[in-house]
Protein backbone atom coordinates (compact mmCIF):
# COMPACT_ATOMS: atom_id res chain seq x y z
CA UNK A 1 0.00 0.00 0.00
CA UNK A 2 1.44 3.65 -0.94
CA UNK A 3 1.79 6.20 1.72
CA UNK A 4 -0.54 8.74 0.86
CA UNK A 5 -2.91 5.59 0.88
CA UNK A 6 -2.42 4.94 4.27
CA UNK A 7 -2.49 8.69 5.39
CA UNK A 8 -5.73 8.72 4.02
CA UNK A 9 -6.95 5.75 5.99
CA UNK A 10 -5.36 6.62 9.26
CA UNK A 11 -4.95 10.09 9.86
CA UNK A 12 -7.42 11.88 6.91
CA UNK A 13 -10.73 9.78 6.56
CA UNK A 14 -11.35 10.24 10.38
CA UNK A 15 -10.58 13.51 10.50
CA UNK A 16 -13.05 14.02 7.61
CA UNK A 17 -15.58 12.06 9.71
CA UNK A 18 -14.99 14.04 12.75
CA UNK A 19 -14.97 17.57 11.16
CA UNK A 20 -18.29 17.25 8.87
CA UNK A 21 -19.36 14.68 11.56
CA UNK A 22 -20.48 12.03 8.64
CA UNK A 23 -22.53 8.85 9.99
CA UNK A 24 -20.80 6.51 8.35
CA UNK A 25 -16.73 6.38 7.70
CA UNK A 26 -17.75 5.57 3.95
CA UNK A 27 -19.45 8.74 3.80
CA UNK A 28 -15.66 10.77 4.07
CA UNK A 29 -14.84 12.66 0.71
CA UNK A 30 -11.99 10.53 -1.35
CA UNK A 31 -9.82 11.10 -4.51
CA UNK A 32 -11.45 8.95 -7.06
CA UNK A 33 -9.00 9.81 -9.94
CA UNK A 34 -6.25 12.07 -11.29
CA UNK A 35 -6.69 13.12 -15.12
CA UNK A 36 -3.59 15.02 -16.55
CA UNK A 37 -3.93 16.85 -20.00
CA UNK A 38 -1.35 18.39 -22.14
CA UNK A 39 -2.82 20.44 -25.17
CA UNK A 40 -0.28 21.07 -27.80
CA UNK A 41 -1.34 23.58 -30.19
CA UNK A 42 1.62 22.81 -32.60
CA UNK A 43 0.91 18.91 -32.55
CA UNK A 44 -0.63 19.56 -35.44
CA UNK A 45 2.58 20.65 -37.53
CA UNK A 46 5.33 19.21 -35.60
CA UNK A 47 4.66 15.52 -34.84
CA UNK A 48 8.06 15.51 -33.25
CA UNK A 49 6.53 17.83 -30.00
CA UNK A 50 3.71 15.26 -29.86
CA UNK A 51 5.99 12.66 -29.28
CA UNK A 52 7.73 14.33 -27.00
CA UNK A 53 5.09 15.53 -24.98
CA UNK A 54 4.02 11.39 -24.75
CA UNK A 55 7.31 10.86 -23.60
CA UNK A 56 7.47 12.86 -20.91
CA UNK A 57 4.17 12.03 -19.85
CA UNK A 58 4.98 8.77 -19.54
CA UNK A 59 7.82 9.43 -17.72
CA UNK A 60 6.51 11.44 -14.75
CA UNK A 61 3.43 9.00 -14.23
CA UNK A 62 4.91 5.65 -15.25
CA UNK A 63 1.87 4.75 -17.68
CA UNK A 64 1.52 5.45 -21.82
CA UNK A 65 -0.76 8.64 -22.19
CA UNK A 66 -3.21 8.50 -25.35
CA UNK A 67 -3.39 11.20 -28.05
CA UNK A 68 -6.54 13.42 -28.13
CA UNK A 69 -7.64 14.80 -31.93
CA UNK A 70 -9.32 17.15 -32.73
CA UNK A 71 -13.06 16.74 -32.73
CA UNK A 72 -13.97 19.29 -35.53
CA UNK A 73 -12.43 21.46 -37.60
CA UNK A 74 -11.88 25.14 -36.55
CA UNK A 75 -10.39 26.96 -39.49
CA UNK A 76 -9.32 30.20 -37.52
CA UNK A 77 -6.96 27.83 -35.44
CA UNK A 78 -5.73 25.86 -38.65
CA UNK A 79 -7.20 22.80 -37.43
CA UNK A 80 -8.98 20.18 -39.38
CA UNK A 81 -11.29 17.14 -37.71
CA UNK A 82 -8.89 14.30 -36.44
CA UNK A 83 -5.50 16.50 -36.14
CA UNK A 84 -3.13 15.53 -33.43
CA UNK A 85 -3.69 18.18 -30.52
CA UNK A 86 -2.96 16.86 -27.25
CA UNK A 87 -2.11 14.04 -24.87
CA UNK A 88 -3.91 12.71 -21.93
CA UNK A 89 -4.13 10.17 -19.34
CA UNK A 90 -5.96 8.85 -16.19
CA UNK A 91 -4.52 7.55 -13.08
CA UNK A 92 -6.33 5.30 -10.60
CA UNK A 93 -4.92 3.67 -7.12
CA UNK A 94 -1.39 3.25 -6.38
CA UNK A 95 -0.44 5.23 -9.42
CA UNK A 96 -2.57 8.05 -8.88
CA UNK A 97 -1.51 8.03 -4.69
CA UNK A 98 2.08 7.77 -5.93
CA UNK A 99 1.82 10.89 -8.35
CA UNK A 100 0.28 12.57 -5.50
CA UNK A 101 2.80 12.57 -3.35
CA UNK A 102 5.42 13.54 -6.26
CA UNK A 103 3.24 16.21 -7.10
CA UNK A 104 2.94 17.41 -3.04
CA UNK A 105 6.52 16.42 -2.35
CA UNK A 106 8.98 16.91 -4.82
CA UNK A 107 7.45 18.75 -7.77
CA UNK A 108 5.23 21.76 -6.53
CA UNK A 109 8.62 22.64 -3.85
CA UNK A 110 10.57 23.39 -6.92
CA UNK A 111 8.63 25.62 -8.85
CA UNK A 112 10.35 29.05 -9.26
CA UNK A 113 8.51 31.74 -6.40
CA UNK A 114 6.33 29.08 -5.27
CA UNK A 115 3.70 30.72 -2.33
CA UNK A 116 1.32 27.74 -2.42
CA UNK A 117 -1.83 26.46 -4.77
CA UNK A 118 -4.68 28.77 -4.92
CA UNK A 119 -7.52 27.40 -3.05
CA UNK A 120 -10.31 29.00 -6.00
CA UNK A 121 -9.77 26.41 -8.24
CA UNK A 122 -12.49 23.63 -7.68
CA UNK A 123 -15.34 23.65 -9.89
CA UNK A 124 -18.56 23.51 -7.58
CA UNK A 125 -18.74 19.83 -7.32
CA UNK A 126 -16.08 18.93 -5.08
CA UNK A 127 -12.86 18.85 -7.98
CA UNK A 128 -9.59 20.40 -8.33
CA UNK A 129 -7.21 21.75 -11.10
CA UNK A 130 -4.27 22.42 -11.21
CA UNK A 131 -2.28 24.43 -14.18
CA UNK A 132 1.25 23.71 -14.12
CA UNK A 133 3.46 26.00 -16.65
CA UNK A 134 6.73 23.62 -17.22
CA UNK A 135 7.12 19.99 -17.02
CA UNK A 136 10.64 20.72 -15.99
CA UNK A 137 9.66 20.75 -11.86
CA UNK A 138 9.17 17.12 -12.13
CA UNK A 139 12.22 15.30 -11.57
CA UNK A 140 11.79 12.54 -14.38
CA UNK A 141 12.10 15.41 -16.82
CA UNK A 142 16.15 16.03 -17.54
CA UNK A 143 16.89 19.61 -18.60
CA UNK A 144 18.79 18.86 -20.85
CA UNK A 145 16.63 16.65 -23.21
CA UNK A 146 13.73 19.38 -22.84
CA UNK A 147 13.20 20.44 -26.24
CA UNK A 148 10.69 22.72 -25.60
CA UNK A 149 9.06 23.48 -21.95
CA UNK A 150 5.30 21.42 -22.16
CA UNK A 151 2.55 22.75 -19.50
CA UNK A 152 -0.09 20.51 -18.48
CA UNK A 153 -3.17 20.76 -16.32
CA UNK A 154 -3.65 18.16 -13.72
CA UNK A 155 -7.47 17.67 -12.23
CA UNK A 156 -8.37 15.99 -8.99
CA UNK A 157 -11.55 13.91 -9.25
CA UNK A 158 -12.92 13.59 -5.73
CA UNK A 159 -16.32 11.90 -4.40
CA UNK A 160 -16.72 15.47 -2.33
CA UNK A 161 -20.15 16.96 -2.79
CA UNK A 162 -18.99 20.29 -2.22
CA UNK A 163 -16.19 22.39 -2.07
CA UNK A 164 -15.78 22.67 0.95
CA UNK A 165 -15.08 18.78 1.63
CA UNK A 166 -12.55 18.47 -1.54
CA UNK A 167 -10.29 21.47 0.46
CA UNK A 168 -10.05 20.04 3.25
CA UNK A 169 -9.79 16.38 1.64
CA UNK A 170 -6.99 18.05 0.17
CA UNK A 171 -5.58 19.71 3.04
CA UNK A 172 -5.66 16.94 5.37
CA UNK A 173 -3.76 14.54 2.29
CA UNK A 174 -0.68 17.54 1.84
CA UNK A 175 -1.61 19.86 -0.64
CA UNK A 176 -0.20 23.05 -0.22
CA UNK A 177 -2.83 25.55 -0.78
CA UNK A 178 -1.68 29.31 -0.35
CA UNK A 179 -3.18 31.68 2.34
CA UNK A 180 -6.83 32.95 0.44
Amino acid sequence: MSRMKQKYLEEVRPALVKRFEYKNTLQAPRIEKIVINMGLGEGKDNPKILDAAVNDLSLITGQKPIITRARRSVASFKVREGNPIGCKLTLRGVRMYDFLDKLFSVALPRVRDFRGISPHSFDGRGNFTIGIKEQLIFPEIEYSQVERVLGMDITIVTTAETDEEARELLTLMGMPFRAA
